[in-house]
């Protein structure tokens, strides 16, 4: 993927994201008030709009590095390697910033 496509997809990304946030950040499950009734579910959906922010928070900041190294010059190399990241990967995740091996050796440390 040519660095224009790529800065462009991620721009993209980032956008979508900010409205993700946006929007769960403002849900009404937080802000209303609830009935005894309802405090069990309410928490389940509070847990779960929680969990979703955390994630779409994540892949804000994988983007945001991605777009760093974009203007760094650096897009498409393994940030611990250094060698490129598949071209298949980038299409499917242009935020990676590892290669299959080295983001597979970090998991496999968690």
């Amino acid at each position: 993927m040519d660095v224009a496509t790529a800065r462009e997809r991620l721009e993209d990304m980032l956008a979508e994201l900010d409205r993700s946030i946006g929007v769960l950040q403002g849900d009404p499950v937080a802000v209303r008030e609830h009935s005894a009734a309802d405090a069990g579910s309410d928490l389940t959906d509070a847990d779960r709009v929680q969990a979703m922010l955390t994630v779409a928070t994540a892949q804000r900041r994988a983007v945001i590095e991605a777009i760093k190294r974009v203007e760094e010059g650096v897009y498409g190399r393994c940030v611990d390697c250094e060698k490129p990241v598949p071209e298949g990967r980038l299409e499917a995740r242009p935020e990676a910033s590892r290669c299959v091996g080295c983001q597979g050796k970090r998991e496999r440390r968690r």
